[in-house]
């Protein structure tokens, strides 16, 4: 662990402590502003003096509580919003402790403005500090390499190039690859070790054998470098397993998806609130797009597109942006006309390669159909499939049966769940993905999902949809 980790990890322990005393001055200041007894007189006597004495007995709950949530673990990086929420909740569940104990002992001081007022206080400035904690650590690290993590990096495949890759363009990640080895030598990691320094070696390669691993693993342990490596039958099965027991052996048992259990049906509550809170946001401009398609075409407005999901196949609800006579579906009487017409044009004018085929400069659309894809206006209808629960609001996209004829077999683990309006392939490149990168986001989703997960991909969505889409 490298000493600025350490030095900003405990950094962020008085930085909380005084923001949280911080937003209670405040919060009692506000109180007393003429402005505010104006609009509510002050019905109680609390000296600024006893008032400071609870709140800095107080403060050390909400360290604590901070501290089972995972806000002071050892990272050289944080991500903002993921923390923030962290930090709105642990500040929640502090103030409600607190609401509780005022419930259950009456003669305590009371006030409602106060306290509402420092839980949103805190979380700003909290919040606020660490952000600039972490910025100032970011700045170190890319700029003066304070912190920089050295990693040498064993192996031929491509997973170590990739590696590799993301490492150098992304300096803020914390790492310096100070050398790629094809193979292990450990007189070779000596001599880098002894030029260049090394704090991590990763071994990246499924044909490097168990001997080896052994060697590289004492070398580690004696020069106390951290050392960490990808199991081969892991490589092509999962990244999502945990290490459990079995009659005092230890066992690496693969989990399918945390989309089990409680996280399904907290899933669907989700789904149901967030659908319903879109349907009523959205409503005026579903309205105005269904006027436009209208007016300008004949055919339904409504558009059903057979789609296959985790149970089988289901109607995909959309807005046409076709011409009714080119639409492939069973709306238009003369669909296997307008099947060929869609196959030539796959063949001579498809950007996509692999199961998916994505058509540039596509004749078939309307004026208003090219507008409403573009800002995928298009795609408000499916919140109605959420809400039916045909689909979910965070999810690998669905597609036709044609389509998924043609994947993979690793690539049909992308159904396994119910099919998603957006997505993590939605947010990383939207429909300039190859299907094989869309689909190992799409795993690594179902893998790793967290209620907290779907809460960024819906966020950073909206920034993406701002974007206009390419290849169209």
């Amino acid at each position: 662990m490298k000493k600025s980790e350490l030095f900003f990890a405990a950094l962020l322990v008085p930085a909380d402590f005084l923001m949280i005393i911080l937003a209670a001055v405040i919060a009692y200041w506000l109180r007393f502003t003429p402005g505010i007894i104006e609009i509510k007189p002050v019905l109680f006597e609390f000296p600024f003096d006893s008032y400071l004495k609870i709140v800095f007995s107080l403060a050390p709950l909400f360290l604590l509580i901070f501290s089972l949530e995972g806000l002071y673990s050892l990272k050289t990086t944080r991500v903002f919003w993921r923390e923030f929420f962290q930090i709105a909740f642990s500040i929640s569940v502090g103030i409600t402790i607190i609401i509780i104990a005022i419930f259950l002992q009456r003669e305590w001081f009371s006030s409602r403005f106060i306290l509402l007022s420092a839980w949103g206080l805190a979380i700003i400035l909290v919040s606020l500090s660490r952000y600039g904690v972490n910025l100032l650590q970011k700045i170190l690290l890319v700029y003066k390499s304070i912190g920089i993590h050295r990693l040498v990096a064993v192996g031929k495949g491509n997973y170590c190039k990739t590696v590799c890759q993301k490492y150098r363009q992304n300096p803020s990640y914390g790492y310096r690859i100070v050398s790629q080895e094809l193979e292990i030598n450990i007189e070779k990691l000596r001599q880098i070790r002894a030029t260049k320094g090394i704090d991590e070696i990763l071994i990246c390669d499924p044909d490097i054998s168990m001997k080896n691993l052994r060697e590289v693993s004492d070398f580690c342990h004696r020069n106390r470098i951290e050392f960490k490596f990808v199991p081969a039958i892991l490589q092509s099965i999962s990244s999502n397993f945990e290490v459990r027991t079995l009659f005092d052996e230890p066992v690496i048992a693969i989990k399918n998806t945390p989309l089990d259990g409680w996280g399904k049906i907290i899933k669907r509550i989700f789904d149901i609130f967030g659908s319903t809170i879109g349907i009523i946001l959205t409503s005026p401009i579903m309205l105005l797009t269904a006027i436009a398609i209208r007016l300008e075409s004949r055919g339904p407005i409504i558009f059903r597109n057979e789609r296959v999901g985790h149970h089988g196949k289901f109607n995909v609800l959309k807005f046409r942006y076709m011409k009714l006579e080119y639409c492939t579906g069973t709306q238009n009487p003369e669909q296997k006309k307008a099947l060929e017409l869609e196959q030539q044009l796959i063949e001579t004018q498809s950007v996509r390669k692999g199961p998916l085929y994505k058509i540039k400069n596509d004749p078939r659309k309307t004026r208003v159909g090219r507008i409403i894809e573009a800002l995928s206006i298009d795609e408000l209808p499916q919140l109605f499939n959420v809400f039916r629960g045909d689909m979910s609001l965070v999810g690998p996209r669905p597609h036709q049966p044609r389509e998924v004829e043609k994947y993979e077999l690793w690539q049909k683990r992308t159904l396994s769940i119910k099919p998603g309006v957006t997505g993590l392939a939605q947010i990383s490149g939207r429909s300039d993905l190859s299907f094989s990168d869309e689909a190992r986001l799409d795993i690594f989703y179902i893998e790793n999902w967290t209620f907290w997960l779907d809460i960024e991909i819906i966020f950073k969505t909206f920034f993406v949809l701002l974007k206009k889409r390419k290849n169209l």
